[in-house]
């Protein structure tokens, strides 16, 4: 095997395929990155971990075609780090020539022949414009557990009902909503998908910064059950979580007699100053009254702050205490200028949606539910 590449296509192509390799490979070929080169100037670099696959196919100068097994990670640090020129790479017995300017580097291989088979991508279902995809899922996936010992609540759950597409997390202290539309090759489809977290995440980042659309793919209910993403030469496919999704749709409150909104930014920026007085998960206090809230953190002979900033009220008064990390994880996906806060009860769940004022409508396309934590009075 023998071509010639740019050093940016090879650097970005590398990088994402390793995003899926594992810190510790269950074996050592699952470290690596398979790298095919065809007669036609196709470069195919392929990833997997039998549950997870990816493959970018990129466009090269071939002279010889050929395949080669080599380690991933380490492939991904030299790419990055080589000099912005053409860089040359060749098969020679056993090891990758790597040459870029006047760096060279030799990489011992993998058996290729050793290597899985990658999973056929599934049937598309349909397809969403990329963008969208990627900010909706960069919403949902701060709510999703990082608990491994509960598999079911590090998945992001999809539900397809025709043109829209919901998206839900939860780490059973916060849940997080997302409702989207999309083209399905089937206007009546009905189907559900549990994703792990950072296989979207990683599929938003490849995939979702792009213009245009990504093809999805989904095959459910008998044999491997995996789900698929695709867009301009980028794969990935995931096998899907299994279990009973917790049924958290019906935690949101079917009304909130007190709301309050605030403006996103002065809101963020003064729960992060307040913060810095808090220790690991230690609340910050929230008492809204008729034009403002005040924030306060700290007690006893610990260091306190408070700060008071203007805010609008729709009931009675009501104060709350939340974790910061949650709260600031739940404003920083707000997508408009004001954040409201609808309550039914201090120690009930308050939901968080976005408003463009804040006397204005709420936007319901995004909901997050963040469980307040008691404080004495």
């Amino acid at each position: 095997m023998k071509f010639r590449i740019e050093r940016q296509v090879l650097a970005e192509a590398v990088s994402r395929t390793a995003r899926i390799i594992p810190l510790r490979p269950a074996a050592p070929v699952l470290g690596g990155i398979k790298i095919e080169a065809d007669t036609q100037g196709t470069i195919t670099f392929s990833g997997f971990d039998y549950e997870v696959s990816a493959r970018e196919n990129v466009t090269a100068e071939v002279e010889e075609p050929g395949v080669v097994l080599v380690q991933g990670k380490l492939l991904a640090e030299i790419t990055r780090a080589l000099n912005n020129a053409p860089v040359d790479v060749a098969l020679d017995g056993t090891t990758l020539q790597i040459t870029c300017h006047n760096a060279h580097f030799s990489l011992q291989t993998f058996p290729a022949e050793e290597y899985p088979t990658l999973p056929e991508p599934p049937a598309i279902i349909g397809r969403i414009d990329a963008e969208e995809f990627g900010k909706a899922v960069a919403q949902v996936a701060t709510a999703a557990s990082t608990d491994e010992t509960v598999p079911l609540l590090t998945g992001i759950r999809m539900e397809i009902e025709g043109e829209k597409i919901t998206l839900m997390s939860t780490d059973r202290y916060r849940l997080a909503l997302r409702e989207l539309t999309w083209n399905p090759e089937d206007p009546s489809i009905s189907a559900v998908a549990l994703v792990k977290s950072k296989t979207l995440v990683d599929v938003a980042k490849t995939l979702g910064g792009q213009e245009g659309t990504i093809e999805m793919g989904l095959s459910t209910g008998s044999g491997l059950e995996l789900i698929g993403f695709s867009s301009g030469g980028r794969q990935t496919t995931s096998q899907l979580l299994s279990g009973d999704y917790p049924p958290v749709r019906k935690l949101f409150p079917e009304s909130s007699p007190i709301h309050a909104s605030v403006m996103v930014h002065n809101l963020l920026d003064s729960v992060k100053r307040v913060a810095l007085v808090t220790q690991g998960s230690s609340p910050i206090r929230l008492s809204f009254t008729q034009g403002g809230v005040t924030l306060n953190a700290g007690n006893g002979d610990d260091a306190q702050a408070s700060e008071s900033l203007h805010a609008y009220l729709n009931g009675e008064d009501i104060s709350v205490a939340f974790n910061p990390k949650y709260l600031m994880d739940g404003l920083s996906s707000l997508s408009h200028e004001a954040v409201r806060l609808s309550f039914t009860h201090p120690t009930k769940p308050v939901e968080f949606t976005s408003q463009d004022s804040l006397e204005a409508d709420d936007y319901t396309e995004f909901r997050y539910l963040l469980v307040p934590i008691r404080f004495a009075d």
